[in-house]
């Protein structure tokens, strides 16, 4: 590891690894193998207080999960390393989140074909040039683009959920009951 960092491992009830945060940066050699459906990067890790939202409903439904700082800019070779490998560790899914230039999904999706989905960070201009920079990608590199911050965050991993639910029975019960569950709560709602 190039520096000191936090890197916590959550299980659930049975002892099955749901997630993995790894804030050091690993050197760009001999990344590890993934038990981890879907990889969650950010630019920097101030990124993660908004990126959490994601980490959080991947572990409430459930789907096995990892957190990393990368950047487009100051990491380049980790990024291009990671998103090259994703596939052969296992990842399905991978988050990209950053503000600013907002280069990480591009680059991610530049070296992989699963699926990326980028989250624009609140930033200078209210994230609007993160947006702008995210969701403007030339013909042929797709990243599936979802809003600016927290809902953002939270609605990228509910679609990384909703893709993994197309071979995955129980994740697609899981998300029909969330649908069911907040569809409930609208009818029910009351106004003062």
């Amino acid at each position: 590891m190039v520096s000191a960092g936090i890197h916590l491992i959550r299980e659930n009830d049975t002892g099955t690894e749901l997630a993995t945060f790894n804030f050091n940066m690993p050197r760009t050699k001999g990344l590890k193998t993934s038990k981890s459906l879907v990889a969650v990067v950010m630019g920097s890790k101030s990124d993660w207080d908004t990126m959490r939202a994601a980490a959080e409903t991947l572990e409430k439904f459930g789907v096995a999960h990892e957190a990393q700082v990368m950047s487009a800019h100051r990491t380049p070779g980790l990024a291009t390393q990671f998103a090259a490998n994703a596939d052969s560790r296992g990842v399905e899914v991978i988050i990209a989140a950053a503000g600013g230039a907002a280069h990480l999904a591009g680059v991610i999706a530049a070296h992989t074909t699963l699926p990326v989905l980028g989250v624009p960070m609140t930033s200078a201009l209210n994230g609007l040039d993160s947006l702008l920079s995210t969701v403007q990608m030339p013909g042929g590199i797709p990243v599936g683009t979802l809003a600016i911050g927290k809902a953002g965050a939270t609605n990228a991993a509910l679609l990384a959920i909703a893709i993994l639910a197309n071979s995955r029975p129980e994740l697609k019960k899981k998300l029909r009951d969330f649908r069911a569950e907040q569809e409930k709560k609208i009818r029910e709602a009351k106004l003062d």
